[in-house]
C-alpha cells in the first residue's frame, strides 16, 4: 500500500518503462549519477524536515505546549475501529 502511495498508483510495468526512456535520454553512464544526486537531494530534505520538527517541538516545549497530540488522536482512532468491529463482528460471522 505504501508503494502506491509513493508512485501515485503508477503500475509495475509503467515504471518500468519510465526507467527505459530515463536510460534512452541519459544514457547508461549518466543514470547511476542521477540516481546518487537525487537520493542525495532527498536525504537533504529529509534532514532540514526533521530539523524543522525538532526545533518546532523544542519551541512548543518551551511554551509548555502539548505536542504528543498524536497519542490522543491514535487513541480516537482505535476507538472508532474497536466499534467498527463489534458491530461488523456479527455480521460477518453470519457470511
Amino acid at each position: 500500500m505504501i508503494s502506491q502511495v509513493i508512485f501515485l498508483f503508477i503500475s509495475g510495468a509503467e515504471i518500468v518503462f519510465i526507467l527505459f526512456i530515463v536510460l534512452l535520454v541519459f544514457g547508461a553512464d549518466k543514470v547511476p549519477e542521477i540516481a546518487r544526486g537525487l537520493g542525495k537531494g532527498m536525504r537533504q530534505i529529509k534532514d532540514a524536515t526533521n530539523d524543522i520538527k525538532s526545533e518546532i517541538t523544542k519551541s512548543a516545549e518551551k511554551q509548555g505546549i502539548d505536542v504528543d497530540i498524536t497519542k490522543d488522536v491514535r487513541k480516537e482512532i482505535d476507538q472508532v475501529k474497536d466499534d467498527v468491529e463489534e458491530i461488523t463482528g456479527p455480521i460477518k460471522r453470519k457470511f
